[in-house]
């Protein structure tokens, strides 16, 4: 038997051996009458038709928008990642995608590899700022977290080409995101629904609550669920909000599983307010996200990679930065520069 597939078939009887636990403070992610996934607000909205068509019509006019203030850039060729067994870190790779170490264990967030965010690249929205580390440079992954299946957090030429690497990497998906993985090759998925948790070597995975929606073709919107994640070992507590609205989940998470050491908090992709409230977090609804969530430190993501939106690209930091000092402290709110790494 093929090496590759006899681990893969240990992996998998392993997990389906093992069933998740379910923290009954949580409710399985909701669905309507059609079976289509929901979120806990029943007034979620993305907004009028006619405010979607004019945000849509903008998007083709971002080749002539300014792109002053962009996020800085630091080299990391990944040698000291791959040699680190002890110490917890965060990386910011770009938009929404962190690799994580805790405990030894190595992890990535949302990752997004490809230069384009879109089903037909390379139309659609492109990296503005290269990439803060080489898929070929990081250390050997040993899962990753994915949030929602939008092109820019489900990325499958990168999750196919991290499957390649290591056949071993287990992809934990929200609910109903398996097949999409499956039909592109990638074997070992481990699917979870809000509330559920499962434990890998030292750490335990929680899925949790978000407020978003899904959407990969013209058929498909919200035939699959969204989610944030908690990591967490005897000595760290990491959370990832993925990407969601502000809602009153983040207190509920917090009250059941906090406090937490680092929260990633996406700060970007907020205007227009009347289109984008229900789905994204403005920067200061991202510290108010944390402090509700008992995170001691934040960490800002999706923003500055992709240009998504209509605020200014240079915002999302500038508001997070004084919104978070005067309610974290300086010292506890991160605005990394692509690639860098930090103990945490």
């Amino acid at each position: 038997m093929n090496k590759n597939i006899f681990y893969t078939a240990l992996i998998m009887f392993c997990f389906s051996s093992a069933n998740a636990e379910t923290n009954r403070q949580f409710e399985p992610a909701p669905k309507d009458e059609n079976g289509r996934y929901t979120n806990q607000d029943p007034s979620w909205s993305k907004g009028s038709t006619r405010i979607n068509i004019g945000f849509l019509l903008r998007r083709f006019g971002t080749v002539l928008r300014n792109y002053q203030g962009l996020p800085k850039h630091v080299a990391n060729n990944g040698e000291w990642l791959r040699a680190n067994r002890q110490k917890s870190t965060v990386t910011w790779v770009g938009h929404s995608t962190l690799l994580v170490q805790i405990d030894g264990v190595n992890f990535l967030t949302d990752p997004m590899w490809s230069k384009t965010a879109s089903p037909i690249p390379p139309i659609g929205p492109s990296r503005l700022v290269k990439l803060g580390l080489t898929i070929e440079d990081l250390p050997p992954i040993d899962f990753v977290v994915i949030s929602h299946n939008h092109y820019d957090h489900m990325d499958v030429p990168t999750l196919k080409k991290l499957y390649t690497i290591n056949p071993n990497t287990i992809f934990f998906v929200p609910m109903d995101n398996a097949n999409l993985l499956r039909k592109n090759g990638i074997n070992n998925i481990q699917e979870m629904d809000w509330g559920e948790s499962i434990e890998f070597n030292n750490l335990v995975i929680h899925c949790l609550p978000s407020q978003h929606w899904s959407k990969r073709s013209l058929t498909d919107t919200n035939k699959s669920g969204w989610a944030s994640w908690a990591i967490m070992s005897a000595n760290k507590r990491f959370y990832f909000a993925g990407d969601s609205g502000y809602f009153d989940g983040f207190k509920k998470i917090g009250e059941a599983l906090g406090p937490f050491d680092l929260a990633a908090m996406p700060i970007g992709a907020y205007k227009p307010q009347t289109m984008m409230q229900s789905s994204h977090m403005d920067p200061e609804q991202a510290v108010l996200a944390t402090l509700d969530i008992q995170a001691s430190k934040a960490v800002a993501i999706h923003f500055g990679t992709f240009d998504l939106a209509d605020e200014p690209i240079n915002e999302p930091p500038q508001r997070f930065k004084q919104a978070a000092q005067e309610q974290l402290g300086q010292k506890n709110s991160w605005v990394l520069a692509i690639g860098e790494t930090r103990e945490f």
